[in-house]
């Protein structure tokens, strides 16, 4: 089911919040890995009245020396899935990740499930595309994706109920999944102490990105909030992934209850001036364009990456 207004979507988002948190029998069951190479923690989301699952952001381990991939840490989620007898139902990824690849297509391959992502991936495509110098012969439709989920659509994990919410600035494609009471948010929110996400890659804007933290802050404040990275916010010793959307609005560093939309777009551009581009942003956004997959190989059976000189 999609709501044609976000208001719609929000209000239902925040009635589903609001019973599983009345219900906590229903509460999804949530076991994440972080991959400290990229900072990028993934989500296995549990029905908990089934065995039926979700994994959310998952990692495809590269060594951009080397050209080489592995599986080390998708091999760590596998395990967990297998280990507990899971059925995984979806492959979702929140955006089109600039600092690792996914590793969708392996766990696709090995424990079945169908991937999605929002519907506006296709705007990332025709912009990367273009940046890649891709050919025709790169479909900029989604097709590489089983489903592109719109704002406000409806899905199920088992008995799960879940509500997909578009929530554009950091890429134009980033999707916030609310599942029972989580949040799962991607990049549009670090750690209160970490702040937010930045806005200056191809289609991002820090205007765009407050409007959409405005709408997820809207949720109760009890919501668990299950972030994609965490960077470790100096003074802090340890790795966190997990948050509150009251916590966020009264203490995120960046965009805070009282911080208006002017300020922030102002600190967010100016910080985003002073940063480096990602180390793995062009493997990273030319594979998860296709959908975590490869370029297809040439006639010697080798596929390559481009680097794109002097571009961005």
């Amino acid at each position: 089911m999609t709501s044609a207004n976000p208001d719609q979507a929000l209000t239902r988002a925040i009635a589903l919040v609001e019973a599983t948190q009345a219900a906590p029998a229903r509460r999804p069951q949530i076991t994440s890995f972080f991959d400290e190479a990229t900072f990028t923690a993934s989500h296995v989301v549990r029905d908990p009245s089934s065995q039926a699952c979700a994994i959310i952001d998952s990692v495809l381990d590269f060594d951009a020396a080397s050209g080489r991939t592995s599986s080390t840490s998708a091999d760590a989620v596998m395990a967990f899935v297998r280990e507990h007898d899971l059925h995984v139902e979806w492959l979702l990824e929140t955006h089109a990740h600039a600092d690792h690849l996914s590793a969708a297509p392996l766990l696709q391959q090995e424990l079945g499930g169908r991937l999605a992502i929002g519907e506006k991936i296709t705007v990332v495509q025709q912009a990367f595309g273009k940046i890649f110098n891709e050919g025709s012969a790169f479909a900029r439709d989604g097709s590489q994706f089983d489903h592109l989920y719109a704002d406000g659509e409806s899905f199920r994990i088992g008995n799960l109920e879940a509500i997909a919410l578009h929530v554009p600035g950091h890429t134009p494609a980033c999707m916030a999944y609310v599942i029972g009471d989580a949040v799962f948010v991607g990049d549009t929110l670090f750690m209160p102490d970490y702040g937010t996400a930045r806005c200056d890659f191809p289609g991002g804007d820090s205007a765009t990105l407050y409007r959409s933290v405005q709408r997820l802050l809207a949720l109760p404040d009890a919501t668990r909030v299950l972030l994609c990275h965490d960077y470790k916010a100096p003074g802090r010793d340890h790795y966190v992934w997990e948050s509150s959307i009251g916590e966020q609005r009264c203490h995120n560093v960046h965009i805070h209850e009282g911080i208006a939309e002017g300020e922030f777009v102002a600190m967010r551009d100016a910080r985003d001036a002073t940063l480096a581009m990602p180390r793995l942003i062009l493997p990273s956004v030319q594979v998860n364009m296709r959908g975590g997959r490869l370029p297809e190989p040439e006639d010697n059976g080798v596929s390559y990456l481009k680097l794109p000189l002097n571009l961005l």
